[in-house]
């Protein structure tokens, strides 16, 4: 049965051991989940019973090897119902997305000659614009910037057809900010990008536990995201369309395969981790029902989650405006919560980022100042030699209480 009723917490946050942390005798408020979710206990129960059972490298003639090939299958199986992706050889594992991304920029740079252009945005993630940057000077490729608007930290897509060109051979984007929330129209920025003949790389790392994905909607041609910050532990899971991932040439060892998606798995997987990515992808399939095809609960969870987590947004930033000096970046208008992710960057007037994080901290708040990566979306808002800024987000586990808490933690330090 699908479930259609909207999300409680409370059931959810009881299969989450380290949601019951405490400091100085308060329960601990994890307001981190931007730079990784904690994790509930069937995922712990999962990769730990992988380990007791007793796996071997895959690819054997033997027991224990057909079972580490059917916890990779099922992972597989797991990812492609998360991503709507059209067949299982269409997800590849890696250790991380960085690490992934790095490869198939590697991989893509064969294919480009000098003069060849690429767009990068400035509201990325690094790990979405270094691998392309160092790929295009190894390759004499000019670099396109997409901006964003510093004034709502929205991505100006308007201004991407101009950049586009019979030259540009990749268009490398993100779903969403994973400093300051702002989600991209990416299914409009991949037909664009497609009409002028170039191929669409999605960064949904943020995006990902907070909206339901969906590659073939979109039609792009990669999309990236990591299972630790959807509830799962450190494993980077790449979407390709199968006829990239067969043509392109990967780097690997020779004995490898040929075949995707087993030429761009370089070296041996963690199939402990590849155990806790189903898990991961099972429980949020959970919330949306216990009954039915995934792909349906996981649509029917997604956007309980939505609903769920706007509700949370709006009255961050409603209370936000009654703490005297603190100052959202983003998206602040809640007629547009559609359009954000419940991750907010603040300041504080008068205070440093990493003092506000550590003086929360002491309080058993848990959230995360800097830059986190997004070192172009510092440098465009002109605070990155200032310090950055304090990242508060938001998760389904989070509850209504600890967005209070926060808010009246800020208002205390004013």
């Amino acid at each position: 049965m699908i479930n259609l009723t909207p999300l409680n917490p409370v059931p959810l946050r009881a299969q989450f051991p380290a949601l019951q942390l405490e400091v100085d005798g308060r329960t601990a408020v994890f307001l981190d989940g931007p730079g990784g979710t904690q994790v509930p206990q069937s995922v712990i129960d999962a990769m730990s019973g992988y380990l007791r059972h007793g796996g071997s490298n895959s690819g054997g003639p033997f027991f224990t090897s057909r079972y580490t090939d059917s916890i990779t299958h099922a992972a597989r199986a797991a990812m492609m119902d998360f991503y709507n992706a059209r067949r299982p050889e269409e997800i590849v594992f890696g250790q991380n997305m960085t690490s992934l991304n790095f490869s198939l920029s590697r991989a893509l740079a064969r294919t480009w000659q000098p003069g060849d252009e690429i767009i990068v945005t400035r509201l990325d993630h690094d790990a979405n614009i270094s691998p392309w940057l160092l790929a295009a000077e190894d390759s004499g490729v000019i670099v396109r910037w997409l901006d964003f608007d510093p004034t709502d930290c929205t991505l100006r897509l308007d201004q991407l057809p101009s950049l586009l060109n019979a030259k540009t051979r990749l268009l490398a984007i993100t779903y969403a900010s994973n400093a300051v929330g702002s989600i991209t129209d990416v299914q409009r920025a991949t037909q664009l990008a497609h009409a002028a003949g170039a191929l669409v790389l999605i960064d949904s790392v943020h995006f990902a536990p907070h909206g339901l994905l969906d590659v073939q909607a979109i039609d792009c041609d990669f999309l990236l995201s990591s299972s630790y910050k959807y509830f799962g532990p450190h494993t980077g899971i790449l979407y390709g369309k199968h006829e990239h991932l067969e043509s392109l040439t990967a780097y690997k060892v020779r004995p490898a395969s040929n075949k995707a998606p087993g030429k761009w798995e370089t070296g041996t997987q963690s199939f402990e981790s590849l155990a806790g990515v189903a898990a991961a992808i099972n429980y949020i399939a959970s919330i949306g029902g216990t009954e039915g095809p995934r792909r349906e609960r996981l649509v029917a969870a997604m956007a309980q989650i939505k609903a769920y987590e706007m509700s949370l947004s709006q009255r961050f930033l409603l209370g936000a405006t009654q703490v005297k000096g603190l100052r959202v970046y983003g998206i602040t208008d809640v007629e547009r919560l559609v359009e954000r992710t419940p991750t907010f960057a603040v300041s504080l007037a008068g205070m440093s980022a990493d003092v506000v994080a550590a003086k929360l901290g002491e309080q058993g708040i848990f959230v995360w100042d800097g830059h986190y990566y997004a070192i172009a979306v510092m440098e465009r808002l002109g605070l990155l030699e200032q310090g950055g800024l304090v990242r508060i987000g938001f998760a389904h586990y989070n509850t209504a209480d600890e967005v209070d808490r926060v808010l009246h933690a800020l208002a205390g330090l004013r």
